[in-house]
């Protein structure tokens, strides 16, 4: 999907590191549920916004680059459409064309996907991958099982996305994630967090406070402190399941940071993307 405007990565090791920026001066690492900022090598420095939408966590940066994080074993990288045909790597180059996208660190277009995976690795020491592993022939007991439960993406369920999205390659995709992993795979995983979500949307609705309900498809009408402040950049989050609060219309925006609604006036403000509260000083630069 590297053509595209998202590009999707399963995370097969507990720990990720993502450095938002070439040269940056920040890394962050998705460790356990967690993120966490350590210093990086370069010089570069690139704000960013962290946020929960629904079951994910948002890393939105100031250059255009947006990271979506299940806090498990996926995360979604989307980038704005300013950077096409100006990329490279795992992901392709994002010009619209998905017939170049294995093109290797030295700008050589392939067909072999051991080639292009080795060319982009970034420690010397970490050995060549040498064959592709099929998970389905390692764990054949569960191939049946994966087929099965990823057929729903080709079934009528989705049926009006079909002529839209080529169904295939996410289904074999599924099949591949849900042979590899212990527990029936990301499939089963999502699957599980959907029905948990759901199950304990109530215990976010404390007495007198904003309602939590589960939205499947994710909830556009809600208003943020952040979102009106114009905190975010040009890339936007859309169809994101999980729980959404529904604020009364006397504390109509609700406050990310302390998870409550408030009304407008309670927001503060967002200075260069920093937070202060009504009564705060803002330090400046000016006499």
């Amino acid at each position: 999907v590297g053509s595209n405007l998202f590009c999707i990565h399963t995370v097969t090791q507990i720990l990720s590191e993502i450095q938002i920026a070439r040269n940056a001066d920040k890394v962050l690492k998705l460790s356990d549920r967690h993120l966490v900022e350590t210093e990086g090598q370069g010089e570069k420095h690139v704000r960013y916004l962290t946020r929960e939408v629904g079951i994910y966590l948002v890393i939105e940066a100031n250059n255009g680059i947006l990271l979506i994080w299940d806090r498990k074993t996926t995360i979604f990288i989307k980038v704005s459409p300013a950077y096409e045909g100006k990329l490279c790597g795992l992901c392709g180059n994002f010009d619209d064309n998905s017939q170049n996208d294995f093109t290797t660190s030295h700008l050589l277009q392939v067909n072999d996907v051991l080639e292009f995976g080795n060319s982009w690795k970034i420690d010397s020491i970490c050995p060549d991958a040498t064959e592709v592993i099929n998970p389905c022939s390692k764990t054949p007991h569960r191939k049946a099982w994966a087929e099965k439960q990823c057929g729903l993406i080709k079934s009528d369920v989705f049926k009006i996305c079909h002529s839209k999205v080529d169904p295939k390659p996410f289904y074999e995709a599924c099949v591949t994630d849900a042979c590899s992993c212990d527990s029936g795979g990301d499939c089963e995983c999502f699957c599980s967090a959907v029905a948990a979500y759901v199950i304990f949307c109530d215990q976010y609705n404390p007495e007198d406070e904003c309602q939590w309900h589960y939205h499947p498809c994710g909830y556009h009408n809600i208003k943020t402190c952040r979102s009106i402040n114009n905190v975010y950049t040009n890339v936007t989050v859309t169809y994101l399941e999980g729980c959404y609060p529904t604020c009364p219309e006397d504390k109509p925006i609700f406050d990310e940071s302390k998870r409550i609604c408030v009304p407008p006036e309670h927001c503060g403000c967002y200075i260069n993307n920093t937070h202060y509260e009504n009564g705060d000083k803002v330090p400046s630069d000016k006499n």
